[in-house]
């Protein structure tokens, strides 16, 4: 094993998480492939092996299911009462989570991760109990079957036939600090249930005819084991990347086919797939591209990318590669990805051509001997067929020789000026200079020319006799020798810069475009904003026509127009509706580039979201090879689950805001059931009574006159009761509408004190109008039914004697009125609630009234134009405030004017 040195910045990720962890919580996790291997049997008595060892522990919540050896572990360990919950008339115990967080201790077992908590409860899931335990610092030992996991929960439902509902996400399971396998063979497991020692006796016998058949619980077993040795797996690769360990360790198989630009793809890939197969192994195809193979011609470079969609077919994972070595580049992605087994094909050649030109398998076995090479033949005749059936490379682009003999023809000037003054060796030196920008520039090809022509020039122009090819000194041969190989090397070295530098350019176009896209994604807030950006971003990225197939409430999806812009510089994709449905019922990509349909123009990808499919993104590029570059396919992958995962992001939104817009309809609703169930019952029960007692024979004429009036008064209050409602219903459907008129405010308040004088008897009300004030543009109806409501809300609030004073002022253009009172104000903090509907004072339990009359008013002078608060006042009680705009009343010749 070697190790290198770490790099500093994940040491400092390292340092930072391990901060955030020592201040968590550990989580133990008893896995096993069903119930009754054992799990919770195992983890009680680690729980027992922890108290002898002094440690502060603590039974949450155990679930024995009848059995006797788990119950006796159960004795003499300290447990947490369980809290009683009443769900649909049963009596059910559940985990008392704010109980365990006082208690504190320092570790806490708690079963059945994957449980449901009860309606009611912080948390609907357990795991989510646990969570919160795991961040006050508390350990926590818990217990879990593989069918609860959430990646596999379908997958144990297709081998059982049983889909169960209580799930764990993935996650939990991934960052436990410890997670132990608690295993049981099949024969014994069975012979344990026969023995009644999972399930009761009738319990026992219907689990052995369903879910305890021994094919189900060998495939539950393998699943298990599986999950367990991916995890194991992702820890090893992690802790070889925290210590850049670059050596292979070989835990478990992973191989890497490197797919060459011969003929023998298919060959080589198909033997990769029957190797991965038989040893169980994932495996990857890989495509190498160093600086000769990017100038491929496009036919050849197409049988590469169709090579490395077959290996996508049979169930590889593929990746492009750019590096100037290709045995140092396959090596270092093998030790990446810990593989252990490289697979590339083989061509048998001459000795001597070994020796002086060794193959990719001679350098790999020379730089990586950790790793297994698997060597595939290549038949010769097949790959020289290949190549006849290629054709001839692709001419050289002479435009790039052209500028470097431009660039060397100006070097020449600019140096001879220096001559007279710098030796011959460091004018050499300017020449160096022109083959780097050559070489950086135009590539490999016009480098080793500007390198050529640089010592021809500087022989020419420069060494003794000049203007002649002669050599006087023979040291000048020496001296061009030299210089040409310096010239060769530095420009092969400036082109394999150059080469780097557009791999790293083109990567980090990828990236800024996916890092833009999911920018301006996480700003929308509808799908037509999603939709529109998205179709501008990838219209530019993969120079395509785009469409977006949102489906309607039937499940078929239909192209939305959003992101159409006027003047046409996007024209949207006429997207096939058929393959579309097809892409979207299947969640599978179809179209050009795919073995589905691949005839059609487009390709259509689905937008997959964490929880369901979204929608159907349909794309077609200007260039037909465009997605068949591995990367650009990948980059497509990635806009199109941002895509998915914002169109999600959106539609919950939408979920919750109707959910709030329910919930508060359902308040409603209460509210009035609540109310007019109270105040009409009451009036109604005594209207019963009286009319009872009119119809009783012997009362006197004065007791006869009192209870009438008596059903009077109760009659009104149940109208006046309707009637705040069916104005209220007016109002909010705006069916009311204003008769304005230009009217005295005195009047109008007149008139709704006489309406109230019964009710204001008991209390002296002040009115304080100036005599200036003047006329104001109201409907009078309605604006008398404002007073009425906050001059009956004054009294009735208020103790007997207590002062209600009103008052008026105009200012500017608005006319303010104040209903003011000295009794025990309002509730601090809802001054603004009052006027909602339904709502109601701290001591309105024992008075009448649905709590309408505030809502109707700010609805009245609201219609006007206006505004109405409430406040406190600072010597005490309450004042309700409103204004009404003045406007400019008529002269007296048009008010006589005016028809009647």
């Amino acid at each position: 094993m070697t190790e290198q040195r770490p790099d500093p910045d994940r040491l400092l990720e390292a340092l930072q998480a391990e901060a955030m962890a020592a201040a968590r919580g550990k989580l133990k996790i008893f896995f096993g492939a069903c119930a009754g291997v054992g799990k919770t049997y195992a983890m009680l008595q680690a729980a027992r092996q922890k108290l002898n060892e002094g440690v502060d522990i603590l039974i949450g919540i155990v679930e024995t299911h009848g059995r006797a050896e788990t119950g006796a572990l159960l004795e003499g360990l300290p447990m947490l009462p369980s809290r009683k919950m009443q769900y649909r008339d049963k009596l059910l115990a559940e985990f008392d989570l704010d109980a365990a967080l006082a208690s504190k201790p320092r570790l806490i077992v708690v079963d059945e991760l994957a449980h449901s908590n009860v309606e009611g409860s912080r948390h609907a899931k357990r795991w989510q109990d646990v969570e919160e335990l795991l961040a006050a610092g508390i350990d926590v030992y818990t217990a879990l079957n593989v069918q609860h996991l959430d990646s596999l929960n379908d997958v144990v439902g297709s081998i059982t036939g049983v889909r169960v509902r209580e799930t764990v996400p993935d996650q939990v399971f991934d960052v436990a600090d410890e997670v132990t396998l608690v295993d049981l063979p099949p024969d014994e497991l069975l012979a344990r249930l026969a023995a009644g020692k999972v399930y009761l006796a009738d319990a026992a016998e219907r689990a052995a005819r369903n879910f305890f058949r021994k094919g189900n619980l060998i495939a539950l077993r393998e699943l298990a084991l599986r999950r367990t040795a991916d995890r194991v797996d992702a820890q090893m690769r992690a802790y070889r990347a925290d210590r850049a360990i670059a050596n292979v360790w070989q835990a478990k198989e992973r191989l890497v086919v490197c797919v060459g630009m011969g003929s023998s793809g298919e060959k080589l890939v198909r033997a990769a797939a029957r190797l991965a197969a038989k040893l169980q192994a994932d495996w990857i195809a890989v495509y190498v591209e160093t600086p000769a193979l990017q100038r491929l011609p496009a036919g050849r470079r197409a049988r590469v990318l169709e090579t490395l969609k077959l290996a996508e077919e049979l169930g590889a994972e593929t990746a492009t590669l750019a590096g100037s070595d290709a045995a140092r580049t396959l090596a270092a992605y093998a030790r990446s990805r810990n593989a252990s087994k490289l697979v590339i094909g083989h061509r048998l050649k001459a000795s001597w051509r070994r020796k002086l030109l060794p193959g990719l398998a001679d350098q790999l076995a020379e730089q990586a001997v950790e790793l297994d090479l698997y060597l595939v033949g290549v038949d010769d005749t097949r790959a020289q067929a290949g190549r006849e059936a290629r054709g001839r490379p692709a001419r050289p682009d002479w435009r790039g020789y052209a500028w470097a003999t431009a660039y060397v023809a100006v070097t020449t000037l600019l140096a001879t000026p220096l001559l007279s003054v710098f030796d011959l060796a460091n004018v050499v030196m300017v020449f160096l200079l022109a083959v780097v920008g050559a070489a950086l520039r135009y590539g490999r090809g016009p480098g080793a020319w500007a390198a050529l022509a640089a010592v021809l020039s500087f022989d020419f122009f420069f060494v003794p006799p000049r203007f002649t090819f002669a050599v006087s000194d023979t040291q000048y041969v020496l001296t061009f020798a030299l210089m040409l190989g310096v010239a060769l090397v530095i420009g092969q070295l400036a082109a394999k810069l150059r080469f780097e530098a557009d791999v790293a350019r083109q990567r980090e176009r990828r990236a800024d475009e996916l890092a833009g896209l999911a920018r301006e994604l996480s700003g929308a807030l509808t799908t037509e904003q999603i939709v529109g950006t998205a179709l501008e971003r990838l219209q530019g990225v993969f120079q395509a026509r785009c469409a977006v197939l949102l489906p309607d409430s039937h499940e078929r999806v239909r192209p939305t127009t959003a992101g159409q812009h006027a003047d046409g510089e996007h024209e949207l994709l006429q997207a096939d509706g058929e393959i579309a449905q097809w892409v979207y019922d299947h969640q599978q990509a179809a179209g050009q580039g795919t073995q589905t349909l691949p005839a059609s123009p487009a390709h259509y990808l689905p937008l997959k979201a964490p929880m369901r499919t979204r929608g159907v993104l349909a794309l077609q590029a200007t260039d037909p090879t465009l997605l068949d570059e591995p990367e650009d396919r990948r980059l497509l992958e990635a806009c199109a689950a941002q895509v998915a995962l914002a169109l999600e992001r959106v539609h919950f939104v939408e979920v919750a805001q109707d959910a709030l817009v329910s919930m508060e309809g359902e308040r409603l609703r209460n509210g009035l059931l609540t109310a007019v169930s109270h105040d009409l019952r009451t009036p109604l029960t005594a209207l019963v009574g009286l009319a009872d007692t009119l119809g009783r024979e012997g009362l006197s004429e004065a007791s006869r006159q009192e209870l009438t009036l008596a059903v009077g008064d109760k009659a009104r209050g149940m109208a006046e009761l309707v009637g705040k409602l069916l104005d209220m219903a007016r109002l909010q459907s705006g069916a009311v509408e204003l008769r304005r008129d230009w009217h005295s405010l005195e009047e109008v308040l007149g008139s709704a004190r006489r309406q109230l004088d019964v009710v204001l008897a008991d209390h002296r009300v002040v009115s304080q109008l100036p005599p200036d004030l003047p006329l104001c543009e109201f409907d009078p109806v309605l604006l008398e039914r404002v007073l009425v409501n906050l001059l009956d809300n004054a009294a009735k609030y208020t103790p007997a004697g207590s002062e209600i004073c009103i008052r008026a002022q105009h200012r500017g253009d608005l006319l303010r009125v104040v209903v003011e009172d000295n009794g025990p104000g309002l509730p601090d903090g809802r001054e603004e609630r009052l006027f909602g509907k339904f709502e109601r004072g701290d001591n309105e339990s024992a008075l009448p009234g649905v709590g309408l009359g505030l809502a109707i008013c700010r609805a009245i002078i609201e219609a006007h134009g206006g505004r109405i608060h409430a406040e406190n006042r600072s010597e005490g009680g309450a004042r309700f405030v409103f204004t009404l705009p003045l406007g400019t009343p008529p002269s007296m010749a048009e008010a006589e004017l005016a028809p009647n």
